[in-house]
């Protein structure tokens, strides 16, 4: 893909979408009340307002291979920054960590040797909580991963202030998705069954 497809892309959202949605932009021109925090793989298949049918200023989207939240204090950064914003200052009422089928993140995770010569996704990936399998791990094996590595963020999730202030108050909602590419179907982490079932 060339720059010229976005460049086009602008082209028709300035010609088409915008004057369709004049109002709604100028409103969030002047503030954003977004009533959820959206934590999710920068995969580029994944797209976080086209799956939960959300428009511009309902989301508050934090992307980031593997849908990777280090637990507080560690390896304070941009995820972190954006979890205290989202939930202390524009008061989210829930948080969803949302994992993938395939995820790119979990082989390499299954595999560290290979991503050898990229220092930054290899420390990254220590936050990405899998079993070592030494054969060709399969579709569901993987799946089964990328479900556990959901319910490693949100226990990370819950060491950071913001958060853990925010459940004490009982006003916040964590919520625990892995997208299934395929079928464009969602599963939901039920803690009390300790399993993944469907959305919908």
């Amino acid at each position: 893909m060339s720059i010229d497809k976005l460049l086009g892309g602008i082209s028709r959202f300035q010609k088409h979408v915008y004057p369709k949605h004049q109002d709604l932009f100028e409103k969030l021109a002047l503030a954003q009340r977004p009533d959820a925090l959206f934590i999710t793989c920068a995969d580029s298949r994944i797209d976080p307002c086209l799956l939960t049918q959300t428009n511009p200023g309902e989301l508050f989207i934090c992307r980031v291979i593997g849908n990777v939240v280090p637990p507080y204090p560690d390896k304070l950064g941009g995820v972190s920054a954006t979890i205290e914003y989202a939930v202390g200052v524009l008061g989210v009422q829930a948080v969803v960590v949302c994992g993938h089928t395939d995820c790119g993140v979990m082989k390499g995770a299954l595999n560290p040797d290979a991503l050898a010569e990229f220092p930054n996704v290899t420390a990254w990936l220590q936050y990405a909580r899998v079993d070592q399998r030494e054969t060709e791990p399969t579709p569901e094996f993987l799946l089964s991963l990328a479900e556990r590595n959901v319910v490693a963020q949100l226990k990370n999730l819950r060491s950071h202030p913001a958060v853990k202030q925010r459940l004490k108050e009982g006003d916040l909602a964590l919520h625990g998705w892995v997208y299934h590419i395929g079928p464009g179907t969602v599963t939901s982490w039920d803690e009390a069954r300790g399993t993944f079932d469907p959305l919908v």
